[in-house]
C-alpha cells in the first residue's frame, strides 16, 4: 500500500475549520461524517445544500438573501447561482476595520509598506470617492497594469465597491499583449505604476502606458502610481494623473469618507480574466461576484484552513488568478504578504527571509519555484526560522513526487504540502488540499468540495486508477458567466463543452487514485501520442527534474511518418554538455522509471525553455514552431525570444 509522506496530528484535525464545518453540517442536516470522503460525497450529491451551508458557515454578507441556491442544477452551462441575493464583493473583503495588519508589502528594491484593516478601508474609501467623481459606476471596466503593490489591492476594492468590473494583467506584458486583453473589454479607467523592479533591473512602464492610452480609445483616465520614482514624468501620456493628485486629499489630515457599497445581484460581473493567449487571441472570461466569493471562501477557509491569526503569502503577479485568490483572504481577516520582484534576488533565500521575518504561516509558490530551490541545493529549513510555517501551497504545474520529498526533507517535516490545481477559467481549484487528511508524494490530496470532478476515458466513462480527461459533471458557482463579445455563447460552449456535451472538460490529463487524490500528468492538448498511446508530459518532467545535469526540460510530439514521436528538449545545467553517453543514460532512466513508450526519439539541447508570464511551459507553441506553424500572441510569454531556438533544427529532420 502507498504510504503517506505526512499526516496531520489528532490535535490539528480536531481544530481544523474542516472539522468544524462537518459538525456544522451534521447539526443542520442530521449527518454524521467520519471522513473527508463522506463529506465530499454529500457535497456533490446535494450541491444546493452544500453551498447553502458554506454561505452560512462563512458568514457571507448580503443585504438581501438569495431566493434559492441555484435555479437549475442540471443546466450546464447556464445555471444561475443565488438568484435574488444582493451583495457587494468588496464589502465582504472589508468586513474588518480594526488595527490588525491587513497587508504587508515587500519590494525587491527594499521598499516596504504596512496597512492595517482600518487603514486599508480608509484608503479604499478615498479612492472610491475619486472614482465616483470620475463617473465610474456599475458595469464600467477598470483595468490594472500594475505590479503587486498595496495600491493594486486598493484599486480593485474601490472599483468593485462601486459595482465596476476589475481586470488586470502583469506589467511584464508587452504593448501588444496588453492591447489584446484590455482592448477587447474597453476599460474607462486604467491604473498603472511607473515601472517595476525585477532581478536587479528597473523596467519602465511609462512608454508602454503611453501606447496603451493611444491604442485603447475607451480609456478616459490613466492613474499612475509612483514606484520607481517619486515624481515620474507622465506628461506624454494621454489623460494621465498621479495617484495622490487623483485622490485629491491629504491622507493624513482628511478623514476617510464612509464606504458606500453598491448592492448588486449575485451574478453581477466582478472580474474579467484572460486565457494565456499563446495559441490565439486571449479569451475574456467574465466572472460573477457571489460565485467567486463563495468559491474562494470554501478554498481558503476549509481547504487551506485559513484563520484570522494567519499570515498568508503567494508568489504571484497581478495577472495570475492566484493574486485574486490571495486577496480574498481579506474576507477571513488574515494578513496578506505581497512581494513584487524576482524570487531569487539577490539569492535563493529572499522569500524565506521574508517568511521568517513576518511569521508567514501559509506559503504559496509555483512548482517550478520549488524545483529551482531543489536544483540549487537550497535548505530553507536549516537556514531560516520557519517555526510558524504550517502549510505550503504549490500550483502552476504538477509538483513531482521528488519535489514533495524535497519539501519535507529541506523545508519542514511537520507541515501540510498542498499541491493544488484548477484554472483562471474558474478562478479556483478542482483539486486541492485537505488539512485533515494525509499527503501522498506526487498527488493532490482531494477533489474540491461541491465540485463533481471525475476522470473520463475516451468513451466518456468515469475511471479510477487510469489516466483520462479531468471533467466536472455538475455546475459550480465560479463558472464564467460568459465570454466577453460572445453573444450567443458559442465560444464558451466550444471551450469546455464540446468534448462531452453538458460536462465541463478542463483540458487536464490526470488520474483519480484509489485514495481519492488526483495526479496531474499535464495539459490534454500537450499530451504526447506515440503509437496512439497518450502520455502526459509531466511524467517526463518528473524524471528529468531529478537529474542534476538537466536544469529544465520540455517535451513535445512531432508528426513523423504518419505517427508521432517524442522530442525532449533539455536545458543543461551550467557547465554540462549533452553527450551521447548522457543521452543514453537519460533514455535508460526514462525506460526503467517511466515506460519504454516515454523514451524520446530525439533529445536536443537548447539554451532556454519558453514560459508564459505566469511561469507555465508552453509546449503547444514549441510544437507549432517545429512544425513551421505560426505562433500568435508572443507577448503572453515571459521569454518569447526562446521560441526561435526551436526553429529549423536539423536534428528534427531525420
Amino acid at each position: 500500500m502507498k504510504q503517506p509522506i505526512w499526516a496531520p496530528s489528532p490535535q490539528r484535525v480536531a481544530s481544523a475549520n474542516m472539522t468544524r464545518f462537518m459538525a456544522f453540517v451534521s447539526d443542520r442536516h442530521g449527518t454524521a461524517f467520519t471522513s473527508y470522503e463522506e463529506l465530499y460525497r454529500w457535497s456533490v450529491a446535494d450541491i444546493p445544500a452544500f453551498w447553502a451551508a458554506l454561505w452560512e458557515f462563512c458568514g457571507v454578507i448580503a443585504s438581501r438573501p438569495y431566493d434559492r441556491v441555484v435555479d437549475d442544477p442540471s443546466r450546464m452551462p447556464g445555471a444561475r447561482w443565488f438568484p435574488g441575493a444582493r451583495l457587494n464583493f468588496a464589502e465582504n473583503l472589508l468586513r474588518f476595520r480594526d488595527d490588525r495588519p491587513a497587508i504587508i508589502f515587500r519590494g525587491e528594491g527594499g521598499k516596504t509598506a504596512r496597512l492595517s484593516y482600518a487603514g486599508l478601508s480608509g484608503r479604499v474609501a478615498r479612492l472610491a470617492r475619486a472614482l465616483r467623481q470620475e463617473g465610474i459606476g456599475p458595469g464600467d471596466r477598470v483595468a490594472g497594469f500594475m505590479p503587486n503593490l498595496p495600491e493594486t489591492v486598493i484599486a480593485m476594492l474601490a472599483a468593485v465597491s462601486l459595482g465596476a468590473v476589475w481586470s488586470s494583467c502583469s506589467p511584464e506584458f508587452g504593448l501588444r499583449g496588453v492591447i489584446d486583453r484590455f482592448g477587447q473589454i474597453e476599460p474607462r479607467l486604467l491604473f498603472s505604476a511607473d515601472g517595476y523592479l525585477y532581478n536587479g533591473r528597473r523596467y519602465d512602464s511609462l512608454e508602454r502606458l503611453r501606447g496603451i492610452a493611444e491604442n485603447i480609445p475607451s480609456v478616459e483616465r490613466v492613474v499612475v502610481v509612483p514606484y520607481l520614482d517619486d515624481t515620474p514624468e507622465i506628461g506624454a501620456i494621454r489623460s494621465a494623473v498621479l495617484w495622490d493628485d487623483f485622490i485629491g486629499t491629504d491622507l493624513e489630515s482628511v478623514p476617510a469618507a464612509p464606504l458606500d457599497f453598491a448592492q448588486l445581484p449575485a451574478d453581477h460581473p466582478l472580474y474579467i480574466m484572460y486565457s494565456s493567449g499563446t495559441t490565439g487571441p486571449p479569451k475574456c472570461m467574465v466572472q460573477g461576484a457571489a460565485g467567486i466569493l463563495v468559491q474562494h471562501l470554501k478554498e481558503l477557509v476549509l481547504h487551506t484552513d485559513l484563520r484570522r491569526d494567519d499570515t498568508i503569502f503567494y508568489l504571484t503577479t497581478c495577472g495570475w488568478m492566484m493574486w485574486n485568490w490571495l486577496v480574498s483572504s481579506l474576507a477571513i481577516g488574515a494578513t496578506l504578504v505581497l512581494y513584487d520582484g524576482h524570487p531569487f534576488h539577490p539569492d535563493h533565500g529572499a522569500l524565506w527571509r521574508l517568511a521568517a521575518a513576518e511569521g508567514i504561516t501559509v506559503f504559496g509558490a509555483s512548482a517550478r519555484y520549488l524545483a529551482s530551490l531543489e536544483k540549487g541545493g537550497a535548505r530553507p529549513g536549516r537556514e531560516h526560522d520557519l517555526a510558524r510555517l504550517r502549510t505550503i501551497l504549490s500550483t502552476g504545474s504538477p509538483l513531482a513526487a521528488e519535489g514533495f520529498r524535497y519539501v519535507y526533507r529541506e523545508v519542514k517535516q511537520d507541515l501540510q504540502l498542498a499541491s493544488i490545481s484548477g484554472g483562471t477559467d474558474l478562478n479556483g481549484c478542482f483539486a486541492l488540499g485537505n488539512p485533515t487528511g494525509p499527503v501522498y508524494p506526487g498527488e493532490l490530496q482531494c477533489r474540491g468540495l461541491g465540485m463533481r470532478v471525475e476522470v473520463f476515458n475516451a468513451a466518456g466513462e468515469p475511471v479510477v486508477g487510469e489516466p483520462g480527461e479531468l471533467v466536472c459533471t455538475a455546475p459550480f458557482p465560479s463558472m464564467p458567466l460568459r465570454f466577453w463579445n460572445d453573444p450567443d455563447g458559442s465560444r464558451y460552449r466550444k471551450a469546455y463543452f464540446e468534448a462531452f456535451p453538458g460536462v465541463w472538460a478542463h483540458g487536464d490529463w490526470c488520474e483519480l487514485t484509489e485514495t481519492g487524490g488526483i495526479i496531474i500528468y499535464g495539459r490534454s492538448d500537450a499530451t504526447l501520442n506515440p503509437g496512439g498511446v497518450r502520455i502526459g508530459t509531466a511524467e517526463l518532467y518528473r524524471l528529468t527534474e531529478t537529474l542534476p545535469e538537466i536544469a529544465d526540460s520540455l517535451a513535445v510530439g512531432q508528426r513523423w511518418q504518419g505517427d508521432e514521436r517524442v522530442i525532449l528538449f533539455v536545458k543543461m545545467a551550467q557547465g554540462i554538455e549533452l553527450t551521447e553517453e548522457l543521452r543514453e543514460r537519460i533514455c535508460r532512466a526514462i525506460r526503467e522509471n517511466v515506460s519504454p513508450r516515454h523514451v524520446p526519439a530525439r533529445i536536443i539541447a537548447v539554451a532556454d525553455i519558453p514560459y508564459t508570464i505566469n511561469m507555465k511551459k508552453v509546449e503547444l507553441a514549441v510544437r507549432q514552431v517545429i512544425h513551421g506553424e505560426p505562433v500568435r500572441n508572443r507577448d503572453a510569454l515571459a521569454n518569447p525570444e526562446a521560441l526561435e531556438l526551436y526553429r529549423d533544427l536539423p536534428e528534427l529532420g531525420s
